[in-house]
């Protein structure tokens, strides 16, 4: 397996990927990283053809934690038929009825996600995030470390819930919204808003 990315995020998707017994071979960056405290060999960019071929038949899985930057990877990889796996700890509890897209979903340690909870192409659900049911994490969304949906809480394509977070059932969270850490929303978040707080309150868009 190889890794696209090589910072803070891969480190934490490499130990996911270790402990689900998946061998990680090497990464994937612009440049050579100076600091590699996982000894991995570099590869090259995701971008040359030569190490595409090595994506195809190695695997792959894209380490970015920046929502932009990884739906932009994902989809310069669909277009030459490359499809990166999925990274899901073992101790992730994902109950019966729940939807996991096969493209690039991150499940870290500790999350639990309850029926009917639909995590879509892309998002990321951070170590001991709680998704309960019938949420949807929308596609390349990114739920922080300990946050919590509440059930029937929609979060939109590209948005970030931070650390801790706390939304209210059936709240929307909009396209590309952020949701400071520590935030409780109890109401629906606009599209590319920004809401910190508790109770939480828009300061930028």
């Amino acid at each position: 397996m190889i890794v696209i990315g090589y910072s803070g995020h891969a480190y934490v998707a490499c130990g996911i990927l270790g402990a689900s017994g998946i061998v990680v071979s090497g990464y994937c960056d612009h440049e050579e990283k100076k600091f590699n405290p996982l000894s991995l060999p570099y590869i090259g960019s995701e971008n040359d053809s030569t190490v595409q071929e090595q994506l195809r038949h190695a695997g792959c899985f894209i380490a970015v934690g920046d929502n932009h930057i990884r739906k932009k990877v994902y989809h310069t990889l669909q277009s030459v038929d490359i499809q990166p796996v999925n990274a899901v700890h073992p101790s992730a509890v994902i109950a019966p009825h729940v939807q996991v897209a096969h493209g690039n979903v991150m499940i870290g340690a500790g999350v639990i996600l309850n029926p009917f909870s639909v995590i879509e192409t892309g998002a990321i659900c951070n170590t001991r995030a709680v998704i309960e049911h019938e949420c949807t994490v929308g596609a390349f969304a990114h739920i922080g470390p300990g946050a919590v949906l509440c059930g029937n809480v929609h979060v939109g394509e590209g948005a970030f819930v931070g650390a801790a977070a706390v939304i209210r059932q059936g709240v929307r969270i909009g396209v590309n919204a952020m949701i400071g850490m520590g935030a409780v929303v109890v109401k629906d978040v606009a599209d590319g808003a920004v809401v910190v707080g508790n109770p939480s309150r828009k300061i930028n868009e």
